[in-house]
C-alpha cells in the first residue's frame, strides 16, 4: 500500500529509500518529494485518500539533499502547489544543486549508506525548481493545521524539521534523526556539532510521535526517547 496512517490527518508515503508525508487539514500539504521518478507513487497516495493532484496545495522541503528534492519539479508542475524551503537551501534548490560538503554521522551503517549516496544511489543533480517561499525559524502555517517550523541545522545548513501540534503533537525531523533498526542521528552531516545542537533544541518541544525520512514513524513517547539521548549539546549520539 502506498500510504500509511501515522495520526489522523497525517500519513506516511514510502518511496524506497526515504518517505515523503503527507498532511490533511483540508488543503493537503506534502512534506518532501523523494528522489526523481516518486511522483507517481505520491500521486497514486494522494488518491488513495479519494483526492486528486490538485488537491496538493502546498509542498514543504525539510532540506535540499536529492531523495527529498527529486520530484520537486514535476509535482510543482502537476499540482500547482506553493513550494516551500529554508532560504539558506532554497538558493541551491532553485539550481539543481543537491549537495554542499558533507561528512557521515557516526557509526558503520552511516558511513556505508554515505558511501552508497556517493556511488549515485542518490542523484548528484536533480531538475531546478521554484521554491516560491522562504521559511523561517518559528513560523506557523496555518494551512497545514497550525505547522511550526523549526529551523535544524546540522545536516544541512537550511534543514527545518515541522512541528505539528495535533494528535499530541507529531515531529517531522527530516534528517536530523533516523530510525534504522533504533534511534540515532542521520546519515551525514554539514555540521555534526551543529545537527547535535539541533536534536538537543528538538528535544525540549512537546511531541508523541517523531516521523523520520529513513525508517518508521516511533508513535508514543517520542520526546521521552529524544531526551535521553539528544538531551544537552555534546551528549553522546549512540
Amino acid at each position: 500500500m502506498p500510504l500509511t496512517s501515522i495520526a489522523p490527518g497525517a500519513y506516511c508515503i514510502p518511496l524506497g529509500i526515504v518517505n515523503a508525508f503527507l498532511i490533511d487539514a483540508g488543503e493537503l500539504t506534502l512534506i518532501d518529494t523523494g528522489t526523481p521518478g516518486g511522483a507517481e507513487r505520491i500521486l497514486a497516495a494522494v488518491r488513495q485518500l479519494g483526492r486528486q493532484p490538485a488537491d496538493i496545495r502546498h509542498i514543504l522541503l525539510t532540506h535540499l539533499h536529492a531523495d527529498h528534492t527529486g520530484s520537486l519539479k514535476t509535482l510543482k508542475e502537476t499540482t500547482g502547489a506553493a513550494t516551500y524551503m529554508h532560504p539558506t537551501d532554497a538558493a541551491l534548490t532553485r539550481r539543481g544543486e543537491v549537495m554542499r560538503p558533507a561528512k557521515p554521522g557516526p557509526g558503520l551503517l552511516r558511513w556505508l549508506l554515505f558511501r552508497l549516496s556517493g556511488l549515485r544511489v542518490v542523484p548528484a543533480r536533480v531538475e531546478a525548481a521554484i521554491i516560491e517561499r522562504e521559511l523561517q525559524d518559528g513560523q506557523v502555517l496555518p494551512f497545514a493545521g497550525d505547522m511550526q517550523v523549526i529551523h535544524t541545522p546540522g545536516h544541512t545548513l537550511g534543514h527545518v524539521a515541522f512541528l505539528w501540534p495535533r494528535a499530541g503533537g507529531v515531529l517531522f525531523a527530516g534528517d536530523i534523526a533516523s530510525n534504522m533498526g533504533r534511534l540515532g542521528p542521520g546519515i551525514l552531516y554539514e555540521d555534526y556539532a551543529e545537527g547535535l545542537r539541533s536534536l538537543a533544541r528538538v528535544s525540549n518541544l512537546s511531541f508523541n510521535t517523531a516521523c523520520f525520512s529513513h525508517g518508521p514513524a516511533i508513535v508514543g513517547n517520542a520526546r521521552e526517547r529524544f531526551r535521553q539521548k539528544w538531551g544537552r549539546p555534546g551528549d553522546p549520539a549512540l
